[in-house]
């Protein structure tokens, strides 16, 4: 029972992530998604694609840890590593004549993407410090995966939904 402990704990914190992304897109409603604000210019369609953009990084990294082939290559140019800038511009250009809706199906079936990904991997994997060359020292177990969301867009997320109600 002990060997599922973290790896339930971290499935369980993807899950109730995807509850508040779902009740967070239904507090928006579509009818305001394609409206810039949430992120100054940028409408929470862009906002949904560039989160989705770098989890899909993530995803594509667990993935192969899974099949045990190595990590893959950023799916930008390469000259674009190091440049979040560029990388999020990148993003935004990809994904700019995607429709609303396969944006949100596509963040939305992220987290069980994400979620299946981390339930197939040992347990000493996702708990081992420096199991993940792109996670330097940190274990998979102690990254929050959805900090920056938290951190740096909701602020202003929820300035730009006071703002229209």
């Amino acid at each position: 029972m002990t060997e599922t402990v973290t790896r339930d704990r971290v499935v369980a914190y993807i899950q109730a992530e995807r509850a508040w992304w779902r009740d967070l897109v239904e507090e928006i409603g579509e009818e305001r998604m394609t409206e810039p604000g949430p992120m100054g210019e940028w409408t929470f369609k862009d906002l949904a694609a560039h989160l989705l953009g770098w989890r899909e990084r993530t995803m594509s990294r667990l993935e192969a840890a899974v099949a045990g082939r190595a990590a893959p290559p950023n799916p930008w140019p390469a000259e674009l590593d190091g440049d979040d800038d560029g990388v999020n511009d990148w993003i935004q250009e990809r994904s700019q004549d995607r429709s609303l809706r396969e944006v949100l199906d596509d963040v939305d079936r992220s987290y069980e993407r994400l979620a299946n990904a981390i339930a197939a991997l040992p347990e000493d994997v996702l708990t081992r410090h420096g199991a993940f060359e792109w996670l330097g020292d940190q274990s998979l177990a102690d990254l929050d995966p959805f900090s920056h969301v938290h951190d740096e867009h909701e602020p202003s997320i929820r300035a730009w939904l006071a703002k229209g109600a």
